[in-house]
């Protein structure tokens, strides 16, 4: 499994640098994304927009990649016309595919909440849109809340239903104790906490 580090490319999208090719590229080759959002304040760790709001940072990359698609089905729709004149039947299905790809896209909506039927997912997986990758929010809370999550993991949550997608509250300070501990004290620390399994755990499972 390859993984992505968005964090300075979260900075340079919300300074309005985007996301760049290749990073768009790289997403593109993955079979689904993982968001890790803030969900904790503290003054001793510094946000570059001067305040925690998970949301908005999750959906500072939402946007570029929606506009990334954007960009790449309108391309695709144009290379299409030619094909399409010749009753091409692949790409009158790409054709219809795109264009209610498009149509979500414009009214704000990410790819992945378009429904597609069983017969049309081969051509729909084709087409790669970068939206339309199953993606799952990861809130990293403070200790304390690492069981039951906080407002901010509530309101990634309500994001993440209207998106299609999902979420997991974890602590990554709790997980990096963890891993220093042998099994017996872990379970004891997690215990102690109000834990039934690590965080790591539930965002495998």
């Amino acid at each position: 499994v390859e993984f992505t580090d968005i964090a300075g490319i979260v900075r340079g999208a919300s300074k309005g640098e985007g996301l760049g090719n290749k990073f768009l590229g790289q997403i593109r080759q993955t079979a689904a994304i993982i968001h890790v959002v803030r969900c904790f304040e503290n003054d001793n760790i510094t946000h570059v927009d001067g305040s925690v709001d998970p949301t908005r940072d999750a959906e500072t990359i939402e946007t570029e990649l929606m506009l990334a698609d954007m960009e790449s089905i309108e391309k695709r729709l144009q290379n299409l016309s030619r094909k399409l004149r010749g009753g091409d039947k692949d790409s009158v299905e790409q054709d219809i595919l795109l264009k209610r790809a498009l149509e979500a896209l414009e009214a704000g909506k990410p790819a992945r909440t378009v429904e597609v039927a069983d017969d049309e997912l081969r051509t729909w997986n084709m087409l790669q849109l970068l939206t339309a990758k199953p993606v799952l929010y990861v809130c990293n809370v403070e200790e304390e809340n690492a069981a039951a999550g906080n407002a901010y993991s509530e309101a990634v949550l309500k994001m993440a239903v209207s998106q299609g997608a999902a979420a997991v509250v974890i602590s990554a300070a709790i997980e990096e104790e963890i891993s220093q501990l042998d099994h017996s004290e872990a379970d004891m620390f997690l215990n102690e906490m109000g834990l039934e399994q690590p965080g790591l755990n539930r965002l495998i499972e």
